[in-house]
This record gives C-alpha cells, sequence and structure tokens, in this order.
C-alpha cells in the first residue's frame, strides 16, 4: 500500500512542477523586485484605417485592459481571404498590457472592431526597462 501512495505523490510532485516553478519564479522576482519574464505582453490589432485606430485604442484605454496603445502609420498588408488574395493598407496598434488581460482585450476587440475576424495576436514580454515594465505593472489594473 506504501508503494501505491507514493506514486501518487510522486505523480502529483510531478503534475505540480511546473506551477511550482512558476511561483518560485514570482515570488524571488517580488523579492528581489525584478521583472518575471512573460508577465506582460504586447498584442498586436490591424485596423482598416486611423479613425478606427483611434477609436479602439481609446476604448482599450477607458477599460484600463493595457498601459500603452502606438498607432502605428499605415503599412500595406497582403492576407487571403475567402480563397482570394487580398491587398490593403492597415493601421497597426501596439497594445502593452499585462499577460493576464489579453484574453479579456481579444474578447472586447472582437466585440466592438468592424472586421469579421480581427487580428489580436500577442508575444510575451521576457525583458525591457525595468522601470518601464513596474509602470506597465502598475497602470493595468490585476484581475
Amino acid at each position: 500500500m506504501k508503494d501505491y501512495h507514493a506514486e501518487q505523490v510522486l505523480t502529483l510532485a510531478l503534475l505540480l512542477q511546473p506551477e511550482l516553478g512558476r511561483v518560485a519564479l514570482r515570488l524571488r522576482a517580488a523579492l528581489a523586485g525584478t521583472h518575471v519574464p512573460g508577465t506582460h505582453s504586447i498584442a498586436f490589432i490591424s485596423c482598416l484605417n486611423e479613425q478606427i485606430a483611434k477609436d479602439i485604442a481609446r476604448a482599450i484605454m477607458d477599460k484600463k485592459l493595457a498601459a500603452h496603445v502606438s498607432i502605428l502609420p499605415k503599412s500595406l498588408a497582403l492576407y487571403f481571404w475567402k480563397g482570394e488574395l487580398e491587398e490593403s493598407t492597415e493601421i497597426l496598434l501596439l497594445v502593452k498590457t499585462r499577460t493576464s488581460k489579453i484574453s479579456e482585450l481579444s474578447n472586447y476587440v472582437r466585440s466592438i472592431h468592424p472586421f469579421e475576424i480581427p487580428e489580436v495576436i500577442s508575444l510575451p514580454i521576457d525583458q525591457g526597462n525595468p522601470l518601464y515594465l513596474r509602470w506597465l505593472e502598475e497602470s493595468v489594473p490585476r484581475d
């Protein structure tokens, strides 16, 4: 019977190991005052024109879903849509936020964006200016 319990404990420990590692990393970062890689993300959202981009950026900020939104000027986009190669101009939003807010951000953007399938993709921030990352942390409310 002891072997059965030891096996369960070992299995549980292995399953929890990634989560325990994340908790330990967050604790160490909190004590040292450093950034935990992946805590923050940059989301990319494409928009049809500058006015739509401004409206979406302002709506994101009003909902406190981001600390900062950059609106990048017009770019040429090539993509397949319904089996056809399309070409258009787009304005790109770079949204700096907590990684934990990406799902809420994506849902909100889909609810207000005029595109049938808006682009909302994100990448984690692994490194950066510690003071900027601390400001980002303070600017976006926790869940």
